[in-house]
């Protein structure tokens, strides 16, 4: 934590190795180090308006180099990053995805103050974020999870990406478009119709061969998810990643769909 105050001359050589030594290393002596900033990180509270909020589970951020990756509770964003040494970043948000989420105020919160330059505070368990106007985000190291695997996981689509946008499934058809990959096939429900079809995987695409699904007559938003579901599923190889337990699959144009993976296929 580069901080500048008077010290003693004799505790003024510790003072220095500690700030030299930089981010997650510990004194002399035996002290905890000091966490790095960039890692996963677990909200706990926000203090804002003289209101302290605490955070819904979900809510974390992800800090990198160059960019950051989280969720605001319910809804995931992205935003690009600037350090400033070991003292402060300044945030640029990106995408997000749009569900109607319960905690709204929360959320609403969260976004508000992960923007423009924050001030950091680090302490052996904890990273606080600081805005201009004193409000702060708390939050404490947390693991990170592994990736779900592509194949044998369920997906359960969450929302459909158009670029830089993300837009949550109407909720009429929420949580009703599921599928799975296995053993060179990808079998599901496009959110009224079951489906299935060959699965190819090669490095970071998979390509769906034609599908095979029921009939049944699909009407009002469940029946226009499906629609667009059939017509990315037949695009041509999809670019796929995961992170923890999120699917992203993108088609060459931009469009696309993120899922989020429930329990493997035994």
């Amino acid at each position: 934590m580069r901080r500048f105050r008077y010290v003693h001359a004799g505790a003024a050589a510790a003072a220095l190795v500690l700030v030299l030594t930089g981010c997650g290393r510990a004194e002399e002596g035996g002290t905890a180090p000091l966490p790095d900033v960039e890692g996963a990180w677990s909200v706990e509270s926000l203090t804002t308006g003289g209101r302290t909020l605490h955070a819904p589970e979900a809510a974390r951020v992800d800090i990198g180099r160059d960019e950051a990756t989280g969720n605001y509770g319910c809804n995931g964003f992205t935003a690009r990053l600037v350090h400033d040494g070991v003292s402060a970043l300044t945030v640029t948000p990106g995408a997000t995805t749009a569900m109607a989420c319960e905690d709204i105020d929360f959320e609403t919160a969260f976004a508000k103050l992960f923007t423009g330059r924050l001030t950091i505070d680090r302490g052996p368990d904890r990273l606080t974020l600081k805005s201009a106007d004193g409000s702060t985000i708390a939050m404490t190291p947390r693991p990170p999870a592994a990736d779900a695997p592509l194949i044998v996981t369920e997906w359960t689509v969450d929302s459909t990406v158009n670029g830089d946008t993300a837009a949550s499934l109407p909720a009429e058809a929420a949580g009703k478009a599921r599928f799975t990959i296995a053993d060179g096939t990808v079998s599901g429900t496009l959110g009224c119709n079951r489906f299935s079809a060959k699965a190819t995987v090669d490095g970071s695409t998979v390509t769906f061969g034609p599908l095979t699904s029921t009939r049944m007559a699909c009407e009002g938003p469940t029946g226009d998810v499906e629609r667009a579901l059939t017509d990315l599923f037949g695009s041509g190889p999809l670019t796929w990643k995961t992170k923890e337990r999120t699917l992203t699959l993108l088609a060459p144009d931009g469009n696309g769909l993120t899922a989020t993976g429930a329990s493997a296929v035994e």
